[in-house]
């Protein structure tokens, strides 16, 4: 019998330190079979499969190119075998996998290959929860994410842009530390490296300074004697030299101008608003963060509007690495924010869902004024709280069991809009297990 197992990692300490090029397809592969030899001797099937991904890490980690990769894959699996079959007599393995692995099925909700779905456009394949949500199914799914719609108070907590009291089409952004700065119009604070720099009236740099950054975060380890700081990106201990250098400084502002409103629907409109997943990427400008691309995924997991967007400012830096956008995709396309803002408001009206993750970027990027939101950081709160937030990759990894944001060439919105969808989609249906007890 052919399986499955959705290949994940439930931590930032499972991110890899030099990131050797093995093709995603391959891991998964090894997980699976890693899988199928932990079955024979686990107790459970959750067990097996944390013993996989376990054993699988220890491969990658200790392999510099794919080559490797195989030939410890291939030496590992052997021993899993030979182990498996001391362990366990084979007559009743059978029974007893197949057993365990109906039971993982049937309580995962058949976890299937969610085939020809938009990121084969992306020359991807990936895996996920298969849901189906008819127009009738898209009412069932409003009425039960009417619980997990943000609050103005919640809105303004996590930064949500709000209508302005006093300018009409700007907006406001209420916490305080989005305030606070240099006041100097033509200085910049550096959002990567945390230098100031001087600027034009046009927001062009003065003069040319590189930029010394680190692009990963501050990951706090315990070590003999206290805790260490060390950059996930390169390893490095904080404070040390960055490990990368760019030719300018860029700042991460956004402007508050610009912005439109979703409006009420008519009142003889009776049919359900809609429930839609956004996702935004965006570049640095001259200006600060400007939008690059907009995708709007359906509660059934289809993209139902995908558009690059051309920025109004000079670009300085297409922020490749997380944003998957470069020169190509911009000087390709003729849509502007404005253009996007429109086909927004065709169909989004002021009670249509839109879930994200961290959406008030998106919505900041999109200046777009909307208040029936769904923030998955908020639904699936860090068991620390604020001001810790779960990252889109952890929440994928630990609730749906697969990898996203693992591309060398970037983010994906498509991709990261549809983790959004899935994730509320299943804790919609856990909701329900619990509201029938």
């Amino acid at each position: 019998m052919a399986r499955s197992f959705l290949f994940c990692f439930s931590s930032k300490k499972s991110l890899l330190r030099f990131c050797p090029p093995i093709p995603h397809d391959v891991r998964q592969r090894y997980v699976n079979l890693f899988v199928e030899e932990f079955l024979k001797t686990s107790v459970t099937v959750q067990d097996a499969f944390e013993k996989a991904l376990a054993e699988e890490k220890t491969v990658y980690d200790r392999s510099i190119n794919k080559l490797k990769y195989l030939s410890v894959a291939v030496n590992a699996l052997k021993r899993l075998k030979n182990q498996s079959s001391v362990s366990v007599k084979g007559g009743n393995l059978q029974q007893l996998s197949e057993c365990i692995l109906n039971c993982f099925l049937i309580t995962c909700n058949s976890i299937i290959l969610l085939n020809m779905l938009w990121w084969d456009r992306c020359k991807q394949r990936t895996f996920g929860l298969s849901y189906s949500f008819s127009a009738e199914g898209d009412v069932a799914l409003y009425d039960s994410l009417k619980e997990h719609i943000l609050s103005e108070e919640i809105l303004m907590e996590n930064n949500y842009p709000l209508q302005h009291p006093e300018k009409s089409g700007s907006a406001i952004l209420y916490r305080e530390d989005y305030k606070k700065g240099i006041t100097d119009p033509l200085k910049r604070i550096c959002c990567r490296c945390g230098a100031t720099y001087s600027v034009n009236q046009v927001g062009k740099h003065t003069r040319k300074e590189e930029c010394n950054y680190h692009y990963g975060k501050g990951v706090e380890k315990k070590v003999p004697g206290g805790v260490e700081t060390r950059y996930s990106c390169c390893e490095g201990v904080a404070g040390c030299p960055g490990c990368q250098v760019f030719k300018l400084h860029v700042h991460d502002a956004v402007s508050l101008d610009g912005f439109v409103s979703t409006l009420p629907r008519p009142a003889s409109d009776k049919g359900c608003p809609g429930v839609f997943s956004v996702d935004c990427e965006m570049c640095y400008t001259t200006q600060g963060l400007e939008l690059a691309r907009v995708t709007v995924v359906n509660s059934s997991l289809q993209v139902i509007y995908d558009t690059f967007v051309k920025p109004d400012n000079d670009v300085i830096d297409y922020n490749t690495r997380f944003s998957g956008i470069n020169e190509a995709d911009v000087k390709g396309t003729s849509s502007s924010i404005r253009d996007v803002q429109e086909t927004l408001l065709s169909f989004v009206s002021a009670e249509t869902i839109l879930i994200g993750y961290g959406l008030e970027s998106d919505l900041c990027a999109l200046k777009l004024l909307h208040g029936t939101v769904v923030d998955t950081s908020v639904s699936f709160p860090h068991r620390l709280g604020l001001p810790h937030k779960m990252t889109l990759h952890n929440l994928t990894a630990d609730y749906l069991r697969r990898i996203i944001q693992e591309s060398v060439g970037g983010h994906d919105s498509a991709e990261d809009a549809a983790a959004c969808m899935e994730l509320m989609l299943w804790k919609v249906k856990e909701d329900g297990k619990t509201k029938r007890w």
